[in-house]
């Protein structure tokens, strides 16, 4: 018996051929230059071009740009499940079965060494609004088969990614004109507040009250311990996206009395007005602007987001804006067989307006 090496992809099930084409980029960052956190101004990122755009047949398409949740990294995107197609390989399915108008579909990396940044600017982490909305899609409109309008960019992403899916379009409606939220950070007071008891019991059993003994214990760990670490650094990372210390580069203030747990209200008034529950009435005109504005969760969501995207989709409904609410069966993970369809139904609203 030989084995022999062969000079071609082990095809499925490992790495599925795609009809389209993935291309996996790494660029570098004016706008995360100087960031406190020190955090790499170097970025991966990732770009899937349906068939006809890879083919040169499609022209003047849709971009999609999907944000990852808190904690992940864009490799993330290739680490397989059991027995699951990839996310990038349920897109290209999904564009190969021809019923789906073409699209690039742009997965941006937001990491930082706290977590995320829940695509805030924010003299904690760095100006990750301006990465992505001034940096990153002039980039994919210049090389790639884009229309390079608002009206055809889209914006979608799962937990905190939601949350930026959401409160993107508000901030920046000159940059994307549509969005899908899956289980999005939102109603703050139900996905946020319960960090903030076990972050004080953390700090109190095994750091002497600190927080600066916690992240340097985090820090130079060799693995992540989440049942040590995971609430506690939860809630500092939103410290560092919702409520920077603007006089003190790279700091925080927390909305909690780290000793008692008890809020301080004019911090927490700081978290709130991130909130995207409590925007929506600040950005009424940017959201029914918006061509689609899809929020979806499962029923189970061991976050509350299903409560929160409950809450986000009732002040719409009493804002007058046109969307779409979804509760499905499930809990926060395990749900990326929900992304791709999604997508789609989006693509094929956008599809229609060009009609």
């Amino acid at each position: 018996m030989t084995l022999r090496q062969l000079d071609e992809p082990p095809g499925t099930p490992w790495r599925r051929p795609l009809a389209g084409t993935f291309d996996e980029l790494v660029v570098e960052s004016e706008a995360l230059a100087g960031n406190p956190l020190g955090d790499p101004t170097r970025r991966p990122l990732y770009v899937y071009s349906s068939p006809g755009a890879t083919a040169g047949t499609a022209s003047g398409i849709s971009a999609v740009y999907v944000l990852q949740g808190f904690s992940g990294q864009l490799d993330g995107w290739l680490a397989r499940k059991p027995f699951e197609p990839l996310f990038i390989e349920r897109l290209d399915a999904m564009f190969s079965a021809g019923d789906c108008p073409d699209a690039v579909v742009v997965f941006v990396d937001a990491w930082t060494s706290l977590g995320g940044s829940q695509f805030l600017n924010s003299t904690a982490t760095g100006n990750y609004t301006d990465y992505l909305c001034d940096e990153v899609v002039p980039f994919i409109d210049e090389r790639y088969p884009t229309a390079g309008s608002r009206a055809r960019r889209a914006v979608t992403g799962h937990s905190s990614g939601g949350y930026g899916a959401l409160v993107l379009p508000m901030l920046r409606p000159d940059v994307f004109g549509a969005l899908i939220a899956h289980a999005p950070d939102t109603l703050f007071e139900a996905c946020y507040m319960g960090d903030f008891s076990h972050a004080v019991r953390v700090l109190r059993d095994h750091y002497d009250g600190s927080y600066e003994k916690l992240l340097e214990d985090f820090r130079q760990s060799d693995r992540f311990n989440w049942g040590r670490w995971g609430e506690a650094l939860n809630a500092y990372a939103m410290a560092a996206a919702y409520s920077p210390d603007s006089e003190r580069p790279g700091q925080v203030l927390l909305p909690f009395d780290t000793r008692t747990s008890q809020l301080i209200p004019e911090i927490w008034e700081r978290w709130l007005a991130y909130d995207p529950v409590r925007m929506a009435s600040n950005h009424v005109t940017e959201l029914q602007a918006l061509h689609h504005i899809h929020v979806e969760a499962g029923r189970s969501d061991e976050y509350m987001l299903d409560v929160g995207g409950g809450a986000f989709s009732a002040e719409l409904e009493r804002l007058g804006v046109e969307h779409s609410f979804e509760l499905f069966d499930g809990g926060h993970g395990g749900i990326s067989y929900r992304y791709a369809p999604a997508i789609r139904n989006l693509l094929l609203k956008l599809k229609d307006l060009e009609d």
